[in-house]
């Protein structure tokens, strides 16, 4: 009786426990998104829902005094620079050392592995210094190259044991049909591998919207900063009233445009994160 009875209790606590995660992961979100359709007047409310709706706080966000638009427009190019940088960077890389045999071969994956555990902190002081010698401060690629660091070891590592998943023999086949080995790796070899570089692309996006540590030390112009760095030094469109609110509405709109492209693409991201690990 109790040998039966079992399963059901295990299935019982596992549905418990996933609920506490989601509910502990979601909760936040959920009161940001609450207190940005708060009144300034009504920001200190702990209703469950805004009362009365308002759009105050989106209005103040997107004030022209704010220049939040600049800040959504530099984060963007910085995101959208570094995704495509590491995919083109990191697929070559990755297939090189899946697939090629040459000397230091191991060294050289040990080294990639190996950067990415390095914090990006103890990057800052180094990079500030080469960067105030060379003028590259208050700078896009100031911003850019740092942030490959982090991006390049994770794509490199991710698109590897992807490539090597992947049968020889189709190479093969397709360099006996007269294809060269880049001919074969163009036409066969990327079109399979589409699923995990689409996962790698959308990772580094998000890693890179996200950064900010980087952004705050390499830039100290208004015009240059990205979204997370004005969020986090946002004063309201009048410089005197509580940014409460106002940053509940500016983390609503850098957040949700990233909620909603996991959502459209959830299945191709666990695609892509499990296609490799399947023979």
């Amino acid at each position: 009786m109790s040998d039966t009875k079992a399963p059901g209790g295990r299935r019982l606590l596992f549905n418990i426990g996933i609920a506490v995660i989601v509910i502990y992961c979601l909760v936040p979100f959920y009161w940001m998104v609450v207190s940005a359709f708060r009144r300034t007047s009504d920001i200190g409310d702990n209703s469950p829902l805004p009362s009365p709706f308002s759009l105050e706080n989106f209005e103040a966000v997107f004030s022209p005094a704010v220049g939040f638009w600049r800040s959504l427009g530099n984060s963007l190019v910085v995101a959208g620079t570094t995704t495509i940088v590491t995919l083109v960077v990191g697929t070559f890389a990755a297939y090189t050392i899946a697939r090629l045999d040459f000397r230091f071969k191991n060294i050289a994956a040990g080294i990639i592995i190996a950067t990415s555990m390095f914090p990006g902190v103890s990057l800052i002081v180094p990079l500030l210094k080469l960067f105030t010698e060379i003028g590259w401060i208050n700078t896009y690629q100031s911003m850019i190259l740092p942030s490959l660091s982090f991006a390049l070891p994770l794509a490199v590592w991710t698109l590897a044991t992807f490539f090597r998943q992947m049968p020889k023999e189709l190479e093969e086949a397709a360099m006996v049909d007269g294809l060269t080995r880049g001919q074969a790796f163009r036409k066969v070899i990327l079109p399979l591998a589409a699923p995990g570089m689409f996962t790698t692309a959308i990772i580094t996006f998000i890693a890179a919207w996200n950064e900010f540590i980087i952004a705050l030390s390499m830039v100290n112009q208004k015009e240059m900063k990205t979204a997370t760095v004005a969020i986090s030094q946002f004063t309201g469109a009048y410089g005197y009233d509580s940014p409460f609110g106002t940053k509940m509405a500016a983390g609503v709109i850098v957040t949700v445009p990233l909620v909603i492209v996991v959502l459209i693409f959830q299945r191709r991201i666990i695609a892509g994160l499990t296609a490799g690990g399947v023979k």
